[in-house]
């Protein structure tokens, strides 16, 4: 049988967790920068291609 501590112990947890979600989520969507639609520079392996006067079409497979 378990003890009545064990149960309050799993609320806890239950409680801390979904508290720390909410919280991670309010916070996410109070940004003020998910309210503008400015493009970015492309990141990575495209940003790569395009500094070295690569067009898109040109990549495909070998």
């Amino acid at each position: 049988m378990r003890s009545r501590t064990g149960k309050m112990i799993d609320n806890f947890s239950l409680l801390l967790t979904h508290s720390l979600i909410l919280i991670a989520c309010w916070r996410l969507l109070s940004r003020p920068d998910l309210d503008t639609d400015t493009p970015e520079e492309p990141r990575g392996f495209l940003k790569n291609i395009r500094h070295r006067g690569a067009k898109p079409e040109d990549i495909g497979d070998a």
